[in-house]
């Protein structure tokens, strides 16, 4: 019995040493299907649509951006929750510029604890509480070429709605990203019956499904594999590089925000002072 043992474990040791770690995994191992590789088809399959259908409107924030930019404003971006992500993916970020601020609530957004103190539910709770938007802007001296990029897969709480409506009463245009089959299928929470979509001059589909999860699993009643952060980053990062082109186009040299990761580069040091001076410059009219 002990050879027997010894014998198997040989044999099994040997089938391991089959296939190294860095082999390409069999399309079906098991019966069952690879959750990971159906998600990333999904998700794959909305980034080639985003690029058919939303390219155009996409160059149309771009521009709108350049443009403010180049007088002097400031594009601001504000998210509830996950969607803080997005702002901090714009601003500040390697190949970043001055020209964007990242408007985080840190009460609407830091939530990582889940639950007590700064849990999940108070920024749940915020989100849908009226007035609250107002008393964010109020805190800022806008200027009047500023502009809003806001993000909300749903489009549909409160202080989104109220920070689109806030912005426009300033005079300042915005630029929303969401979901428009996630919209179009909730109800109104704002009490104007407003939702994002209604406040925006350009709206981007970040093509999001209801919900925002692709994969349905047997055994769970919920879908998982999100992909709003997925398409969400990709229209962030397209708006990013067509206001750098269009900036380039109009004579001026946006200060990128360089890797700062190789030790040593003297240049990537220098390169990081120009960015941090030009972006306190740029905020200069906020504190006139």
């Amino acid at each position: 019995m002990g050879c027997g043992i010894v014998l198997r474990t040989c044999s099994a040791v040997a089938r391991s040493r089959k296939r190294s770690v860095s082999d390409p995994i069999p399309e079906k191992q098991t019966d069952r299907q690879q959750a990971g590789l159906v998600f990333f088809d999904r998700a794959m399959t909305l980034l080639r649509e985003l690029r058919n259908s939303q390219a155009g409107v996409i160059q149309n924030a771009a521009d709108l951006c350049a443009e403010r930019i180049a007088r002097g404003g400031l594009v601001f971006l504000f998210g509830n929750g996950h969607s803080r992500m997005m702002c901090e993916e714009m601003m500040p970020r390697q190949g970043g510029f001055p020209g964007f601020v990242a408007l985080v609530e840190t009460a609407l957004s830091n939530h990582a604890a889940i639950v007590g103190a700064n849990g999940l539910r108070s920024s749940l709770y915020l989100e849908n509480y009226e007035g609250y938007a107002e008393q964010i802007l109020d805190s800022f001296r806008f200027g009047p070429h500023d502009a809003f990029i806001l993000i909300s897969t749903s489009g549909i709480r409160p202080v989104v709605v109220e920070m689109a409506m806030g912005a426009r009463s300033r005079g300042l245009p915005v630029i929303a990203i969401l979901s428009k089959a996630h919209s179009e299928s909730a109800k109104a929470v704002h009490s104007s019956g407003k939702k994002l979509v209604d406040c925006a001059d350009i709206v981007i589909d970040n093509l999001c499904p209801p919900g925002d999860c692709v994969l349905e699993l047997d055994g769970l009643e919920w879908k998982t594999g999100p992909v709003s952060t997925i398409t969400g980053a990709m229209i962030i990062n397209m708006i990013r590089c067509g206001v750098a082109e269009a900036l380039l186009a109009k004579g001026i040299k946006p200060a990128i925000l360089p890797s700062h990761q190789f030790f040593g580069n003297a240049s990537a040091v220098q390169q990081l002072d120009v960015f941090y001076e030009a972006y306190r410059q740029s905020l200069k009219h906020l504190f006139e």
